[in-house]
């Protein structure tokens, strides 16, 4: 009777000791899974107050008012552009373009001044663009945004320093001079970042050199955007 009474008094002190033990214990919760780096465009917001943006340019300008061979020119495109809210900003472009251009066909015996001058057949020139107005962000999501703009101001073409002395009118060109000029385009911003942008920059520039009214030429650039400032409130 002792060892029947003994074996469930027992076992019941186990069962008390192993539920004692389990009280006692803490269990983890199971890891979470791990959770997918936030997207790196997730952050992109249009609520920076400024823009700086440079490129590499090219325009197909024509130096001369009937010049039948125009001048390929390249150059940079450098604009700040201050943004009044996530649609609106007024920016000021600075642009060169540099190269050489043909001249009139009846102006190759024409030759430049000094010992070992002789006919010239593809000088020099350039031309720096000084212009300000308005930028318009078209649409615009995480990935990418589309823009307009319309820039006004002026242009100084160098059409003489390569020809010594020689007339620029003989050869079909234009003289030196400081004209109205104009920059009309868009263009599309690749966001690789939230601060940094690629863009493609095309644009129908306008001068009046001595076209009688103004003459349009295509220019385009490549570069680099970047945002900075202290962000304004915005949705996007």
């Amino acid at each position: 009777m002792k060892r029947v009474w003994f074996v469930p008094v027992a076992a019941m002190a186990v069962v008390l000791f192993l539920t004692g033990m389990a009280k006692g214990q803490v269990v983890s919760p199971p890891p979470n899974p791990q959770l997918p780096p936030p997207a790196p465009l997730a952050g992109v917001k249009y609520n920076y107050p400024w823009e700086a943006y440079g490129g590499l340019a090219y325009s197909h300008f024509d130096a001369g008012p009937k010049l039948l061979q125009g001048a390929n020119l390249g150059g940079f495109d450098a604009r700040i552009v201050r943004e009044f809210g996530r649609k609106w900003g007024v920016g000021a472009n600075v642009r060169g373009y540099y190269g050489t251009t043909g001249v009139s066909p009846n102006c190759g015996s024409c030759s430049g001044s000094g010992p070992n001058a002789g006919p010239i057949t593809g000088p020099f020139v350039s031309e720096h663009m000084f212009l300000v107005g308005p930028e318009y962000r078209l649409a615009a999501n995480e990935h990418l945004a589309m823009m307009l703009h319309g820039f006004w101001g002026g242009a100084y073409g160098d059409f003489q320093s390569a020809l010594g002395g020689v007339n620029p009118a003989s050869l079909g060109l234009f003289s030196n001079q400081f004209t109205v000029a104009g920059a009309m385009g868009g263009s599309i911003d690749l966001n690789r970042s939230p601060k940094l942008v690629f863009r493609i920059a095309p644009d129908a520039t306008l001068t009046d050199f001595g076209h009688n009214g103004f003459a349009e030429q295509f220019a385009i650039s490549v570069g680099v955007v970047y945002r900075l400032g202290k962000q304004f409130k915005s949705s996007r």
